[in-house]
């Protein structure tokens, strides 16, 4: 891998905007291609940033010989396939989150990046903020002693009308995998995976999740609460207590402006972001990094921790009913 690493963009939706802004801020990042299921859509999302050539399909983008790296932005539901195919045509890829639809296609896609030797990461953009990694790393030291209890949530107000993409079961809708994979990778960060999950939900008539608390427990004696939501503004912070002290990270916990240490019996210690909070640059660099340096996935955001937030999810899935439309196609046949 050169200094310059090419990427192309599968997906023209707001994150894939987002990300693409980003992106272009860091040295030796080229876009070089864009793929959407229509060329007009496409075509429009290269104009837009300058990007020299557009696909109205995904093969085009996958056999683009100057194709370094895949951003696949597409829902969840066509994770597996869109990360496979790019896989399989020989590409790294950085894929959204959450990472696919359940745990089986989760470790289909490892198995074939491990077997391919390709570069395969989660955009969990979380894990790459250097406040968030910087919190990981004072918890990890023992700043607060041993970790007891880890609170956070994300929810929106809505509302979200029946015909919403977050309401629609075939393409993973429901406030899980979109907004409760934060709070839920957020303490498995701290925690590694539950050895228990405990899980409440409002399912919408459709079938998805639209209110849920979750309770996670450690053999260690640690408990996380979260929960997520598509009917309330929830506080969006998170907190971390251990024996000796604790972490409080105020509204916007996944992309934080500071957070404070508050240690007993000394005074409250604040770690203030000097960079743009909401950010996507730092997954990006990530990537670049590791490719730079031959690597096939990311110490940040390892797979197998990818595995473990998807089984977590699975498991607060069975605990309230939501299945989606493929996983019971599946089990059928």
């Amino acid at each position: 891998m050169g200094e310059t690493v090419r990427w192309g963009i599968l997906a023209t939706g707001g994150i894939a905007e987002r990300f693409t802004t980003d992106l272009l801020t860091l040295d030796g990042a080229e876009v070089v291609a864009v793929a959407s299921r229509t060329e007009a859509s496409a075509k429009a999302f290269a104009d837009r940033f300058g990007i020299p050539r557009a696909y109205g399909d995904w093969d085009g983008l996958f056999a683009d010989e100057d194709v370094d790296v895949v951003y696949v932005a597409t829902p969840h539901h066509a994770h597996r396939e869109a990360a496979g195919r790019a896989l399989e045509a020989g590409k790294a890829v950085l894929c959204e989150k959450a990472l696919t639809l359940n745990t089986r296609e989760a470790e289909e896609l490892v198995d074939l990046s491990r077997d391919r030797g390709l570069f395969l990461m989660e955009a969990m953009w979380m894990y790459c903020n250097p406040l968030i990694r910087r919190l990981a790393e004072l918890v990890r030291d023992g700043a607060i002693g041993e970790v007891r209890t880890v609170q956070a949530d994300f929810g929106l107000q809505g509302p979200f009308d029946a015909g919403h993409r977050l309401r629609d079961p075939a393409v993973g809708g429901g406030a899980l995998l979109d907004l409760g994979v934060y709070p839920v990778s957020f303490a498995q960060l701290l925690l590694g995976e539950p050895d228990t999950v405990q899980a409440h939900a409002l399912i919408s008539p459709e079938g998805v999740d639209l209110n849920t608390g979750m309770l996670l427990g450690w053999e260690s004696g640690a408990s996380a609460l979260l929960s997520c939501s598509l009917e309330a503004d929830t506080p969006l912070t998170a907190s971390v207590t251990g024996t000796l002290g604790r972490i409080d990270v105020p509204r916007g916990f996944f992309f934080p402006e500071r957070f404070t240490l508050l240690r007993n019996g000394a005074e409250p210690e604040e770690y203030v972001n000097e960079d743009d909070p909401q950010s996507l640059r730092h997954e990006a660099a990530e990537v670049m990094r590791c490719l730079r340096a031959g690597g096939t996935e990311s110490p940040l955001v390892p797979l197998d921790g990818s595995l473990a937030v998807m089984r977590t999810l699975d498991a607060v899935r069975e605990r309230v009913g939501v299945r989606y439309p493929s996983e019971m196609a599946a089990t059928r046949v």
